[in-house]
């Protein structure tokens, strides 16, 4: 029975909750399963490690503690950018989420934090960074390296 490694293709159905169980994202019912690389950075280290060694058929629910998720909150990682880096027709709300193109091509999403009439605070660190995570998983397929 094939085995999940590192580098291995996966195909799979999850929900990823906090702690106290509030769903944050994941699969939904009759929805195709969700395809990760197993250590390709598609996932953080700790959510990876969950996976190492389930077979196709196998569920879980692993505890992930913040620090092997998405790290601790940053209090560094807030920027104020010009009001005119983003599109005049978005309503910038404080609390809302948005997508940025790095310099070396990469995504990163950030968190309005404040806005005033020409800049907006941003919060570059991951929305869940601080935050003890359930993962629970239903591995469907396992591809190749």
């Amino acid at each position: 029975m094939e085995r999940i490694e590192t580098g291995a293709r996966v195909a799979l159905r999850f929900t990823l909750s906090l702690a106290d169980g509030t769903r944050v994202e994941g699969t939904a019912p009759g929805e195709a399963p969700w395809e990760v690389v197993v250590g390709g950075g598609d996932l953080p280290a700790g959510l990876d490690r969950c996976l190492i060694g389930l077979a196709v058929g196998e569920r879980g629910r692993y505890f992930v503690a913040a620090a092997d998720a998405y790290g601790k909150r940053d209090d560094n990682a807030r920027e104020i950018l010009p009001r005119a880096d983003f599109p005049a027709d978005v309503d910038l709300i404080p609390g809302m989420a948005f997508s940025f193109t790095l310099p070396d091509g990469r995504e990163a999403m950030g968190q309005v934090m404040a806005v005033t009439a020409g800049a907006v605070e941003v919060d570059f660190t991951h929305p869940l960074a601080g935050q003890d995570l359930i993962f629970e998983v239903d591995i469907v397929a396992i591809g190749g390296h």
